[in-house]
């Protein structure tokens, strides 16, 4: 009977790249023509395809997806439901089972856990609880350094810049922020990208930092107290959740945006281009992130991988009528 080996041999690709094609891995990028090459190798080489199905079979995971807030946050920010959403399309069209839970409540008992996706940071004090059920850990939205952890990202630090170097384009000297906290004791990246390197530009003061929560609500209120005295005429708000709230703030106080007061959002969420007027906001592929998540938990359970990747995925920034052309 052939093996793996001969057939990677004669095809002319690794080993693994044979074994990952005829494991139909979905993570795996290779040209059409090589992948028709070694199924026609195994065939004329009579490979037992049979056993490769047996592997695939046994490799089919049981997730835990622990989403690290409460389930009542995906109802007020779509970027949340994104997530989920690209998590459990993904694991339908791989057949893997899939448990959900929120608040970080994680079940000790829970049995034959393959791999699990941490949707957020999780407390500190239940990761011994986490490892207890899978070393195969992913975070989504969030990266820990201090853990051999998978992730999946976005720079928001990257983004924090960008909008401080698109406002001094613009000429503005002086810039605010209005953003949100998940952990009482930790600052937002956004908040504290944003505050470093605006400070460092000469552009930003600690008494322009606002923080709530990410809702629309604390969005208005905050907004409501900055305008109330004097304020930055351009912003960098932490959600588009939150400048749904900023927005209707303006709008009260009588001012004129852009002319008045700009701003510039994140996530772009379905309603950021129908909000009155239309946000500049930056996009985020939140459903990507959910979806690599998956897969990430798949490869490093079927390789056998030790070392962690770490990864970003695109972010772009749409310019609509929040901020001047």
């Amino acid at each position: 009977m052939a093996t793996l080996k001969e057939i990677a041999n004669e095809a002319g690709v690794s080993l693994a790249t044979v074994s990952r094609v005829l494991n139909d891995d979905p993570s795996l990028s290779v040209k059409e023509e090589t992948k028709r090459r070694i199924f026609e190798i195994a065939e004329k080489l009579e490979y037992k395809t049979s056993s490769s199905r047996k592997v695939s079979t046994k490799q089919r995971l049981n997730v835990l997806a622990i989403y690290n807030y409460k389930q009542d946050v995906e109802f007020n920010d779509p970027y949340y439901l994104s997530i989920r959403h690209g998590i459990e399309t993904q694991c339908e069209k791989l057949g893997i089972s899939l448990t959900n839970v929120y608040e970080s409540k994680v079940n000790n008992k829970l049995k034959h856990i393959d791999g699990i996706l941490l949707v957020g940071r999780l407390p500190n004090e239940q990761l011994a609880t986490v490892k207890a059920l899978s070393t195969n850990i992913a975070y989504v939205d969030y990266t820990d350094f201090d853990q051999d952890f998978d992730s999946v990202d976005i720079d928001l630090a990257r983004i924090s810049q960008e909008v401080i170097n698109f406002f001094i384009a613009q000429d503005y000297n002086r810039i605010g922020f209005i953003g949100g906290q998940d952990c009482a004791n930790k600052s937002d990246v956004r908040e504290v990208a944003f505050t470093e390197y605006g400070q460092l530009k000469g552009v930003v003061s600690s008494a322009d930092i606002h923080r709530g929560d990410f809702t629309s609500s604390s969005g208005y209120k905050l907004a409501k107290k900055m305008l109330a005295g004097d304020h930055p005429k351009a912003l960098f708000i932490a959600s588009d959740s939150i400048a749904i709230g900023v927005l209707r703030a303006i709008h009260e106080q009588g001012l004129s945006i852009p002319e008045d007061i700009t701003l510039i959002s994140v996530n772009d969420i379905p309603t950021a281009k129908f909000t009155f007027p239309s946000l500049s906001t930056f996009r985020i592929h939140s459903e990507l992130m959910g979806s690599q998540g998956v897969n990430l938990l798949m490869e490093r359970s079927r390789d056998g991988r030790t070392i962690p990747i770490r990864s970003y995925v695109p972010s772009k920034l749409r310019l609509r009528d929040t901020t001047k052309k």
